[in-house]
């Protein structure tokens, strides 16, 4: 696991990492990578019956240990009412996000789940970084696997944004597409694409 608060040289490595998979994405990685949230906020609109942060909430308190695909599924089922296939705490909060309580109140803004719930609000929100296992091996440039991550030590966590954000200034874009493409780039290498 790295360490909390990890030492600058390890943060510049971490950029390093981020930077290299992204300059790494083919044309068709990057093209999914730039749709990635967008297409995600189109789901919301559809889970939230057109309203998007309502979606966009349910879609991120059902994310947590899921598969996309497995993600979609559930928050797809809870639009329709049928809230299961997670945690007692997570459809708690997608049960009260349907009954109208804001997203904000209930998510853990500070972390994963709050930043992918303002990421597919607003695609174009230059401020969230999605730290989720994927973004944390991109930086790290190693894949852990079922190994611990740490992800909810908030210093680490903090930590891995900084790296994307700064990657995201080299790069000329936001730090939701730098994510969204490496991610994209780091499914594929494990997927074996």
């Amino acid at each position: 696991m790295i360490p909390a608060k990890p030492a600058p040289k390890d943060v510049a490595r971490y950029v390093a990492n981020i930077t290299a998979a992204f300059n790494r994405a083919t044309d068709d990685q990057a093209a999914r990578g730039r749709q990635w949230y967008p297409v995600a906020h189109d789901l919301a609109l559809i889970v939230g019956d057109g309203n998007a942060r309502s979606g966009a909430g349910i879609i991120a308190a059902l994310s947590a240990n899921k598969s996309w695909s497995e993600n979609v599924r559930l928050a797809k089922d809870a639009g329709t009412g049928n809230v299961h296939g997670h945690t007692g705490v997570m459809l708690a909060k997608v049960s009260a996000i349907i009954d109208g309580t804001d997203p904000a109140d209930v998510l853990p803004m500070e972390m994963k789940t709050g930043h992918f719930f303002r990421c597919i609000l607003d695609p174009s929100d230059p401020d969230p970084v999605v730290i989720d296992r994927h973004a944390h091996d991109v930086a790290v440039g190693e894949r852990y696997g079922n190994r611990d991550r740490g992800l909810g030590a908030k210093g680490r966590y903090a930590a891995l944004a900084h790296a994307y954000r700064e990657a995201s200034l080299r790069l000329d874009e936001i730090p939701s597409v730098v994510q969204a493409i490496t991610w994209c780039v780091q499914i594929d290498d494990n997927t074996g694409r």
